[in-house]
């Protein structure tokens, strides 16, 4: 018979995601989610104790007057060695696991995953999903580490950068990253299944490849800030920044990155993030439980009855055979 303890732990059991704040290191904000989490678990009543019997002496007001024998007597008391207070918790330790990580320069969306839902979690963190930022610029600096903590190495000027320059700097590196894109993917460009992919924006690298943006919009402009949204594959926080690097260069100038801010990872956006006061187990558990319900309306959204899924060569074989049907 399972415990009030290990029920709310199976509850608790699936993937959700919570908003990292900046400054803070990914390992501090697990340890805080899973310390959260414990308490909650341990917070359920505990079970009854358990009874065990032992023979007890009687008084010896009971016991007859000038008789020597032992008289002993069986009751059921508590066994002390299972209590809460002399056991400890029910539950010591619980396995969250981190997805895709933010450094300590970073917030956002970090998703986690408990118990054997770290499974999940680890196909999640390996699969080619795309990742959603908005990163904050400044042109007229340069840093050893291209944002605005590392040391200063070059000051520029950035008078001569206008809105139409930048976005036409965006829109060339975005193009040399969907080649990138093309070449890694390993598909034939020539066959119809490249096209639909292509329209659909589900081209993914085959294998292990390098950092590649998928999106690139710029947001804000208003000099020497600059907001820039980057849809990307396989990226890492140091890549990004790099990315406002490469575009001050582009402009003949120079920009450091002030801030990323991760919005989606994968199915997980920022709505879904839960913030520093709602790392609760009721929380977490009301988290989990919509997750498993838009991924099981999803799954149904795509598997009903006469929905059409099919590439264009199968929908035209479809209409062909169709009219041979109704005859019949």
């Amino acid at each position: 018979m399972t415990t009030p303890s290990v029920r709310v732990f199976h509850k608790l059991e699936g993937l959700f995601s919570i908003y990292k704040p900046p400054g803070v290191h990914w390992k501090l904000v697990r340890d805080t989610v899973e310390t959260n989490l414990l308490k909650g678990i341990n917070a359920a009543s505990p079970p009854a104790p358990r009874q065990r019997v032992q023979f007890l002496a009687e008084p010896t007001s009971v016991v007859a007057e000038g008789s020597n024998e032992l008289t002993l007597s069986a009751a059921s008391v508590p066994a002390l060695a299972h209590h809460p207070l002399v056991s400890g918790p029910e539950f010591q330790h619980i396995g969250v696991g981190v997805g895709h990580r933010l450094d300590v320069f970073s917030s956002g969306v970090l998703v986690l995953g408990v118990g054997q839902a770290n499974k999940a979690l680890t196909d999640l963190y390996r699969s080619h999903v795309t990742r959603d930022y908005t990163l904050e610029g400044e042109l007229g600096m340069a840093t050893d580490n291209f944002s605005h903590t590392g040391r200063l190495i070059e000051r520029t000027t950035y008078d001569h950068i206008t809105r139409d320059k930048l976005e036409r700097v965006l829109a060339m590196m975005q193009g040399s990253n969907q080649k990138a894109l093309l070449t890694y993917s390993k598909v034939d460009m020539s066959t119809q299944e490249a096209y639909e992919l292509a329209v659909k924006g589900e081209l993914r690298p085959d294998g292990k490849s390098p950092p590649i943006m998928t999106g690139l919009r710029l947001l804000h402009f208003q000099p020497p800030r600059f907001t820039l949204e980057v849809q990307c594959l396989n990226e890492t926080q140091r890549y990004l920044c790099r990315i406002l690097h490469e575009v001050g260069l582009e402009l003949r100038s120079t920009a450091v990155c002030k801030g990323v801010r991760r919005t989606r990872d994968g199915p997980f956006t920022l709505q879904h993030a839960l913030t520093h006061q709602h790392w609760t187990s009721p929380d977490v558990i009301q988290a989990i439980r919509q997750y498993r319900s838009s991924r099981k309306a999803s799954k149904a959204k795509h598997t009903q009855p006469g929905k059409d899924t099919g590439t264009a060569s199968q929908r035209q074989e479809m209409a062909e055979e169709a009219p041979v049907n109704s005859v019949q």
